[in-house]
């Protein structure tokens, strides 16, 4: 399965991005699709999750400004990043974990400054 996202970009303070990524491949029924960043010099931390089913989990950091969400074709996700900060500028990755399927997307950049 090869994930491809994209969507980012610079964007100021208080501004909006809305980030795809799209799996290729046999993703199966059961599977949870996830997005990570990385901002330089930390490690890549959990953004945001959903599962097949519709369920949600987020990071503290961006609860009440993201939110994730599944296309009809259940093979793409979505970021919708709101009121954006200088702290969300990273590269944002997207991620799908499901039985014997763990996949990374290849990153695309997020920058909030004014």
């Amino acid at each position: 399965v090869q994930l491809q996202a994209c969507g980012g970009g610079l964007v100021q303070p208080g501004g909006s991005l809305r980030l795809s990524c799209a799996a290729s491949g046999s993703i199966g029924s059961i599977n949870t699709m996830w997005w990570y960043r990385q901002a330089p010099g930390k490690q890549r931390d959990m953004v945001a999750g959903i599962t097949s089913g519709g369920v949600t989990t987020y990071a503290d950091s961006v609860k009440g400004r993201f939110t994730i969400s599944r296309g009809d074709a259940e093979n793409t996700v979505y970021l919708q990043a709101n009121s954006l900060k200088p702290e969300d500028t990273a590269v944002y990755y997207c991620r799908i974990i499901g039985p014997r399927l763990n996949s990374w997307g290849q990153g695309t950049q997020i920058t909030v400054s004014s």
